[in-house]
């Protein structure tokens, strides 16, 4: 039987392949000086340029996770209606929104016998929740079961990689990713650290370069390495507010490994104001999470 498809605003995907593959997003929401704003659902409707100018002139920016509230006023429609339902969430390695799925999905499943609501910890962010999710609709497309899903889509987020370097470390410390002391002297010193999503869905930091086009270059070299079969991949691609970086990041993908399909997006804020506005990043399936 067909399911539906849910995910997150995290999931950074344009309006287009929301569209085109059904996937139903929830949005989350944060503060910007004390202003509560609904996330959009894709990056098409976000002005990311203002939003990161916004952070770049030291604009107070709070996060917070989904409820179990917004899960249920969510799924319940659908569940009503005689579907089941996949949801692949933001990590529960940087946020409790998969924990909060799990409290709804359990409320219901009472609620609706006999109607599953799977919940698949993308242990990523941003555009890795993104290509889990298009796979998934991949699988359904298919005619896969969420049964038959479930199980490919977790070996999937296995080799699920996703490497990014940010322009100020500042914002990484602020989050408690790396030292005051470290910080200041990666600023000083312009070392931009490279980080990736762990196999535990954590932020760590994965090497250091010297220089933003030294940056640009080794995550280049890591997607080259670590790629597999991208000629069936999309491969997706997301900034924060640095689209000539973003296109240079592109272009060497492009040149070391090309994949079926190059997305490239503006990054959503809720994520976003953790790493801050010169954050580029990219999300492929590779050999394993591993370093």
């Amino acid at each position: 039987m067909a399911f539906t498809i849910f995910s997150d605003s995290g999931c950074n995907l344009p309006e287009k392949y929301l569209k085109d593959l059904g996937i139903e997003v929830i949005p989350f929401s944060y503060t910007l000086d004390g202003q509560l704003i609904q996330c959009d659902k894709s990056p098409d409707h976000f002005d990311g340029h203002a939003f990161y100018e916004k952070m770049r002139n030291r604009a107070e920016v709070k996060t917070s996770l989904l409820s179990p509230g917004a899960f249920q006023q969510a799924f319940r429609p659908v569940l009503a209606a005689g579907s089941d339902i996949l949801y692949i969430g933001l990590s529960s390695g940087i946020s409790g929104t998969i924990h909060s799925a799990h409290l709804a999905a359990e409320s219901l499943m009472e609620e609706f016998p006999g109607r599953v609501v799977a919940i698949l910890d993308s242990l990523g962010a941003g555009m890795g929740e993104g290509l889990l999710a298009c796979r998934a609709s991949d699988l359904r497309s298919q005619g896969l079961t969420l049964a038959e899903a479930l199980p490919i889509l977790e070996d999937e987020r296995d080799h699920l990689c996703e490497f990014f370097t940010v322009d100020d470390l500042m914002y990484l410390k602020s989050t408690g990713r790396v030292s005051g002391v470290t910080a200041l002297v990666g600023t000083i010193l312009q070392i931009k650290p490279l980080l990736r999503g762990d196999e535990t869905g954590h932020i760590v930091v994965c090497g250091k370069s010297r220089g933003r086009k030294k940056a640009i270059a080794d995550i280049i070299a890591l997607y080259q390495k670590r790629v597999k079969n991208p000629e069936t991949q999309r491969v997706f691609i997301s900034h924060g507010d640095c689209p000539q970086d973003a296109e240079a990041l592109a272009d060497g993908i492009r040149k070391a490994a090309p994949p079926k399909e190059l997305i490239v997006a503006m990054h959503e804020p809720l994520t976003g104001a953790h790493v801050g506005p010169g954050m580029l990043s990219v999300f492929f399936l590779g050999d394993s999470r591993q370093p």
